[in-house]
């Protein structure tokens, strides 16, 4: 099982921000209790309990809630180190959707980078199983959100994809619809929440801090970077870039 862990920056509503992001990790699910014991060591040197401490990415950067007796310097050290640790072997994978607001015409902003997601998981799990001779062990995927406003039209969306068909095809490598979590529950879903904070920061303010740390795991195949959507000027569906299902798994 590959699990898509996603989260937003940047909300639509906001008239101060210029930018939408979708992004989150992808990662085998025997991985994911690893990446989380090192997430936990590093909330262990900020907090007594380190299930009291959430890993968000304006909260810390902002030095709020939890954060704001905590010094500057060493929220900004947990950020990196957080996203330092969580890449560190390789095995994770960087998904992401960029929109810049205006340029979607009448689609909504967070509709389009979901289809878009989810499309780009589902043909990464397919090339997976490609590479993969065994029927019986072909893998199959599944994409949690944190809790959000937007739970009930995404699941919507997803069985919409996987039935009826998106723009380009039917998804075929689920095995639920997507799943949505309490992200104090979850490691993996604050760490979406950094990944697409730390985004949503370079294409905002031209901040490139924490994207660099973890920018070469975009999952990408002969240079091209299939996990990446970038909507930054007004296109129409026909000008999308297109990602087809002849990538083959890294």
């Amino acid at each position: 099982m590959h699990l898509l862990y996603l989260d937003e920056s940047g909300s639509t509503s906001d008239p101060k921000t210029n930018h939408f992001i979708l992004a989150g990790v992808s990662v085998q699910e025997r991985k994911t209790h690893w990446i989380e014991q090192d997430l936990n060591g590093i909330a262990e040197k900020l907090a007594r309990d380190a299930h009291e401490i959430e890993l968000h990415g304006s909260p810390m950067f902002g030095g709020r809630a939890a954060w704001r007796k905590i010094p500057k310097q060493a929220r900004l050290d947990a950020i990196a180190s957080a996203l330092t640790v969580a890449f560190k072997d390789g095995h994770a994978r960087v998904f992401a959707a960029i929109i810049k607001k205006g340029c979607s015409g009448l689609e909504d902003p967070v509709e389009l980078a979901f289809e878009e997601l989810c499309r780009r998981f589902d043909l990464h799990v397919a090339a997976i199983n490609r590479s993969i001779q065994k029927k019986d062990q072909h893998q199959r995927g599944i994409i949690i959100f944190d809790k959000c406003s937007t739970e009930n039209r995404i699941q919507h969306l997803a069985r919409t994809f996987k039935y009826s068909g998106h723009r380009r095809g039917q998804t075929r490598n689920y095995a639920e619809v997507p799943l949505f979590l309490d992200s104090q529950a979850s490691r993996l879903i604050q760490l979406a929440d950094l990944v697409a904070y730390s985004i949503f920061r370079s294409y905002e303010y031209g901040d490139d801090s924490f994207f660099d740390i973890f920018r070469h795991r975009i999952h990408a195949q002969n240079g091209q970077k299939h996990g990446l959507f970038e909507l930054l000027t007004p296109k129409t569906a026909d000008d999308y870039p297109v990602v087809t299902d002849v990538e083959t798994a890294a």
